[in-house]
């Protein structure tokens, strides 16, 4: 068999293709640098490892000077990758820009996490890169991996980050918490995101009234996925019990003053500036979720 042959004949039909059909053509890349990545690892077998720098020369003068051995490399890999068996099948479906911000990763779970958010939020290929360097899979809990690992059904906590990442652009070296919201707020697109999927922002100093006293929810917001209110508070310290007492009376004037009879209980996250387990720990209401910052 001419490997050589068959590998530039792809190349070169996928090149066409590429200009006369520009709606496929990152779908159609994807499944021609497949097949080209699964015929020089049968080459490989049989010619030699070093086929590939071959073939990239000889590439290089007949079609394209991009089709060097780095590239060639990215190809074989590409084919490992999708003949692996646990890899989702979804990854057939990205372009071929996301496919290479997946190469270099050696987890399978971690891969798959990265394929199905992508898919699920249509992320463009700096989305997926940013993700990927602010290490969101590695900030979901051990827990919430398992869950995804065995396909099953996550609630609103699982994902959540921890840490979040909050975006400090102008560097402030001391946060209070008026400054800490304005920061989210600034950004709070990509903050929701941050939260995990379906969070929408209703209001900051959301005011309520307890007895004879007006109080002030640092952040409400709803969740349209599972149909509920979040009462959001921020604090610039270690968490404290009080802080659970607090969040847990605005979370149940939401629920009897706000909230309609289908709408699931409102949940209560609390964000602060380190981990305290022990306080977590004994709390008695599952509602409330603890994560911690990072100002970046």
């Amino acid at each position: 068999m001419n490997y050589y042959n068959e590998i530039k004949d792809k190349i070169i039909d996928n090149e066409i293709y590429a200009k006369a059909k520009d709606y496929s053509k990152e779908k159609n890349r994807v499944k021609t640098y497949f097949e080209i990545g699964k015929l020089l690892s049968e080459a490989g077998k049989h010619y030699g490892q070093d086929i590939i720098g071959q073939y990239s020369q000889k590439l290089m003068n007949d079609v394209n000077k991009k089709y060097n051995k780095k590239l060639l490399f990215k190809m074989r890999q590409l084919y490992i990758l999708l003949s692996t068996e646990k890899v989702a099948p979804l990854v057939r479906q990205l372009s071929w820009s996301h496919c290479l911000m997946l190469l270099p990763i050696k987890n399978i779970d971690k891969i798959n996490y990265y394929v199905i958010q992508t898919h699920k939020q249509n992320l463009s290929k700096r989305e997926l890169e940013n993700r990927i360097k602010s290490n969101e899979y590695e900030r979901l809990d051990n827990k919430t991996k398992n869950k995804l690992i065995n396909k099953e059904q996550p609630i609103i906590s699982d994902f959540i980050k921890n840490p979040i990442i909050i975006k400090n652009r102008n560097n402030y070296s001391e946060i209070t918490e008026k400054l800490l919201k304005q920061l989210i707020l600034e950004d709070i697109d990509n903050f929701l995101l941050e939260l995990g999927e379906g969070f929408c922002y209703i209001k900051n100093e959301y005011k309520i009234k307890l007895g004879d006293r007006y109080n002030y929810i640092d952040l409400l917001l709803y969740n349209i996925k599972f149909k509920c209110y979040v009462v959001l508070e921020l604090k610039v310290t270690e968490l404290k019990s009080e802080y659970i007492g607090q969040i847990k009376k605005y979370m149940n004037y939401i629920d009897k003053n706000i909230k309609s009879f289908d709408e699931d209980n409102t949940i209560g996250i609390i964000i602060c500036k380190k981990d305290n387990k022990f306080v977590m720990e004994y709390c008695s209401d599952d509602r409330v979720f603890r994560t911690t910052y990072l100002l970046n």
